[in-house]
């Protein structure tokens, strides 16, 4: 490709930021509907708790789709580049979404409508797994090693951004409908959005040019017979425990600050939903504006440091987080979604450039998805579930916080003894015995 046909970097950013904030719009949808409307929708048989236990696995089983979607969408990004498989993760996880919104329910169909709302979930997962690694890579690979860290953090901030939008959706619905009209087709309403919201992501992604660093790297190097994967668990495999490492706290963290929470507030807390949707609108707000932040920090001061400020930060903030909850006052709740997501942010804006510098180009897309996807199967799937079941058998917040502040330590240790890639020549990743070695005889 010349120069004169590279699409400009901010275009490139803009394509994945709406691409990503639609997908997790898709994603974070439902774990908000699965804290609110599902177990009473899709499995009316068990007691409340029981019930969104049982919706909180479903939502679960989107975790254990991603890894498979990282695998997948990761050898053939490896192989045909990266904005082929960007088109058909939105496709997938928007058609996905489409129809949740379109399923009868328990009430219609008895035992099949869970069935089915599992399966859907299944392919939104499959998606999100392919999604994220092509859209952090695909802004790695247009920019400079000197802002890096700032660049590809914005298809990072599509993940608050994501939940900004499903949070104000719903937020707006709660306002204006009664919670019998929500229950009964108002949450429906989100789900369908996505449809449109798909048709913009595709026009924009369609128009962006494919990432440079993957053309040079298919130019320059012989044929590659191995599959990505198997190369990545050859020359990689300490850089994909780092992966899962530093994801446990970051993923832990976020799904209990931002699903957890509901399940918790309007629960024990006994608080209405709009109260709690609406702190978690204000901390998404402020966590989209964060992450770049950190992002940019860690071109000046490392991806480690501003990482392990993050882990740390998480980890302590959790013994604060339920007591201001429990308060029931609007601005301290408020205040502890804020505080816990700015954190976050440390973590979350360095991650893309930080991964993204550990994997050679050619078998780059499936380190990165592999890496971070397997993470989320125990701590982001997990998370709900682990908090949800600790707080019906202990009836009490201080295991949850406990919990939290264990992942922040494994995270702490994983960072901590990494090595700093800040600076790092994606190019140069590209030895020829990472890249051809598969190649020869």
């Amino acid at each position: 490709m010349t120069e004169k046909s590279r699409t400009p970097i901010g275009k490139i950013v803009g394509a994945s930021l709406i691409g990503t904030t639609i997908e997790w719009y898709d994603f974070f949808l439902y774990g908000s509907a699965a804290a609110l409307v599902f177990p009473a929708l899709f499995f009316p048989e068990s007691d409340p708790l029981t019930g969104t236990l049982l919706a909180f696995l479903t939502y679960a089983v989107g975790f254990v789709a991603r890894p498979l979607g990282a695998l997948v969408f990761g050898h053939y990004g490896d192989r045909l580049g990266r904005k082929k498989l960007l088109v058909i993760s939105l496709l997938l996880m928007g058609g996905a979404t489409f129809l949740i919104g379109c399923l009868p329910t328990h009430a219609a169909i008895g035992s099949v409508a869970p069935l089915l709302l599992t399966a859907l979930r299944l392919v939104q997962g499959f998606a999100l797994g392919g999604e994220w690694g092509g859209a952090v890579l695909i802004v790695s690979e247009h920019g400079d090693a000197r802002r890096r860290g700032f660049w590809a953090s914005w298809p990072q901030a599509g993940a608050p951004g994501g939940n900004l939008l499903a949070t104000a959706v719903l937020a707006v619905l709660a306002a204006v409908q009664s919670d019998e009209t929500f229950t009964s087709w108002g949450w429906r309403v989100p789900f369908l959005l996505s449809g449109v919201l798909v048709l913009v992501g595709l026009w924009i992604r369609m128009s962006i040019s494919e990432s440079p660093v993957f053309q040079q790297a298919v130019a320059n190097a012989e044929p590659v017979k191995a599959m990505p994967i198997v190369e990545v668990f050859r020359y990689h495999w300490r850089d994909v425990i780092t992966a899962i490492g530093a994801r446990f706290a970051e993923n832990v963290s976020y799904y209990v600050i931002t699903a957890f929470v509901l399940t918790y507030a309007t629960g024990p807390v006994d608080l209405e939903k709009g109260f709690v949707l609406n702190a978690v609108l204000i901390g998404s707000a402020v966590h989209f504006v964060s992450i770049p932040l950190w992002g940019a920090l860690s071109d000046r001061l490392g991806r480690r440091p501003v990482y392990l400020l993050g882990a740390a930060g998480v980890g302590l903030w959790a013994f604060a987080f339920f007591p201001l909850v429990d308060t029931k006052n609007f601005a301290a709740i408020t205040l502890a979604v804020t505080v816990g997501l700015v954190l976050h942010g440390a973590m979350y804006g360095p991650q893309a450039a930080f991964f993204s510098e550990l994997f050679a180009t050619r078998m780059r897309y499936s380190g990165v998805s592999i890496g971070a996807q397997l993470a989320s199967i125990v701590a982001g799937g997990l998370a709900p579930l682990i908090a949800v079941a600790l707080l019906q058998a202990y009836g009490s917040a201080l295991p949850v916080m406990v919990y939290v502040a264990a992942a922040a330590v494994l995270t702490l240790v994983t960072v901590f003894v990494a090595k700093e890639t800040r600076g790092r020549d994606l190019v140069t990743l590209d030895a020829p015995e990472t890249t051809t070695s598969a190649a020869k005889p």
